[in-house]
């Protein structure tokens, strides 16, 4: 096989290449490497390789497959994680220069249950400053790149880095995290497949905290079958993160294949699809024939517990003052060295009171409830992922009132459903005339991630979106030849 149709292959596909020897895991590790070293100065997904580490893997996994059993589906898989897991012996920035000076122990949990599955971390990616912003913006070390604009495009947050790196074919898959749309809103972005799973399903040990009540653990791919597979392999408990100690395990991949006849699917009208853009809206509500097309019934529902949350003027306080506590020490002595949007929207945490943190947790449950009760008989809901695609990021930049107006937006329909505790999973389903990717999300109810991954598997094989790949002609010329390898 040639090494220029390496970039875009699926887990799937390497894993078959492997298998009949037509690639080795070191030559796909080397050749990501290396366009890496080409394109990466153009798009800054990583901000930091681990090659020593990466290529000792691949070897490990070539010799696996030498081995008499078989080492797995992801044995041989090169995959990047965003900067708030911890590599051993290398800093967790989580987005500030202020800790370059940190030196992790031993890897995340995450990054261990990928390394027993055979997988080969390739490096780590740029994030939001502390992981707090949807925008993709990082003042401080810097802002990846959309690849689907020659021009600078917001990528999403607070996932960033490790969205582009998928999108541009630099991996196949990567670890990002989601307290509010961290994973969904770039996965949107940058035309990508990315699951937020329930929080408690996967272990946060060894991952820089956003918000204790609602950080999860996902990944961004190009296809769902991708994400079913490093899904199933994150799961189960960690001795360290109490949430995922009563977590019953889940087959992500048994009913993958299967078809969605009959499945009930509630087209959320309330509140997200308020202010939508036109080009956004049109595709989403095509999807719902594409659904219909395949046998599950659609029909609109109103979901006003959906607008009670951002009613609430205390809501986005609350993940604020959770900042507030795990940064304290940066925000007390720091604050001007820190990436000055994040800093402002992370101190006004602290005027949310403790009987107002309280209350408001209170009030986030009692909704859960009735939202479980209003949607008894309905199995999934479909949405936009995003009302507004990505934006140039000097718009989005231009002041802090029109960062902290976009934040808002692309935050608004990820963010309900974390607070409801649902599980999310963000698809490409379409492109607005300036070529930029259009997001489908499909909520589930906690611990239903199984039924999600079937329904987008569904959607995917009945459309194309997920197929088309992002122009890098722009981003890097091969030595001395003119021509670049884009991978396509």
């Amino acid at each position: 096989m040639n090494p220029i149709s390496i970039p875009y292959l699926s887990i799937t596909d390497l894993a078959r290449a492997y298998r009949d020897r037509s690639l080795s895991p070191v030559e796909v590790t080397r050749a990501l490497l290396n366009r890496i070293e080409k394109i990466d100065p153009a798009l800054k997904a990583f901000i930091r390789l681990t090659p020593e580490r990466a290529l000792t893997e691949a070897e490990q996994a070539e010799a696996a497959f030498r081995s008499a059993t078989d080492p797995g589906p992801l044995c041989g898989i090169p995959y990047a994680v965003k900067d708030l897991f911890d590599l051993r012996d290398l800093p967790t920035t989580a987005g500030t220069r202020l800790r370059n000076g940190h030196r992790a122990e031993e890897d995340a949990w995450a990054v261990r249950r990928l390394a027993a599955a055979g997988m080969i971390v390739i490096g780590k990616t740029h994030t939001v400053q502390f992981a707090y912003g949807g925008v993709g913006i990082n003042h401080d070390l810097g802002t990846p790149h959309n690849p689907w604009k020659r021009e600078p495009y917001v990528p999403g947050g607070s996932s960033s880095g490790s969205a582009v790196a998928v999108s541009a074919g630099l991996v196949p898959a990567a670890l990002g995290t989601d307290t509010a749309g961290s994973v969904r809103i770039p996965a949107a972005l940058c035309g990508l497949v990315g699951l937020k799973t329930t929080f408690g399903r996967i272990g946060r040990t060894g991952v820089y905290p956003l918000s204790s009540h609602l950080d999860s653990i996902g990944p961004l791919t190009r296809t769902v079958a991708d994400a079913a597979l490093i899904a199933q392999a994150l799961q189960g408990p960690d001795p360290q993160d109490e949430a995922t100690q009563a977590t019953p395990a889940a087959d992500h991949l048994n009913d993958l294949p299967a078809d969605i006849q009959g499945l009930r699917l509630g087209l959320a009208e309330t509140v997200f699809f308020d202010q939508t853009d036109p080009q956004i809206e049109k595709p989403l509500r095509e999807s719902a024939r594409v659904f219909r097309s395949l046998g599950a019934q659609v029909n609109s529902i109103e979901i006003p517990e959906a607008a009670a949350i951002l009613d609430n003027r205390n809501a986005a306080l609350f993940t604020a003052a959770e900042a507030c506590e795990v940064n304290r020490t940066f925000l007390d002595n720091h604050f001007e060295e820190l990436d000055p949007v994040v800093a402002q929207r992370m101190i006004a945490g602290r005027k949310l009171t403790a009987t107002e943190f309280i209350a408001t947790w209170r009030q986030w449950l009692s909704l859960r409830a009735r939202v479980l009760h209003r949607l008894a008989g309905i199995e999934a809901l479909i949405v936009p992922t995003t009302p507004i695609p990505a934006l140039p990021l000097a718009e989005a930049d231009r002041s802090p009132e029109t960062y902290r107006t976009c934040n808002a937006a692309y935050l608004r329909n990820t963010f309900v459903g974390s607070v409801l505790g649902w599980c999310a999973l963000s698809i490409p389903c379409g492109f607005t005339g300036q070529g930029l990717p259009i997001g489908l999300m499909i909520y589930g109810r906690p611990f239903q991630e199984a039924l999600l991954l079937r329904l987008a598997r569904a959607y995917e094989r009945a459309t194309v979106w997920h197929e088309r790949r992002p122009d890098l002609s722009w981003a890097a010329l091969e030595e001395g030849s003119g021509k670049m390898d884009d991978g396509s």
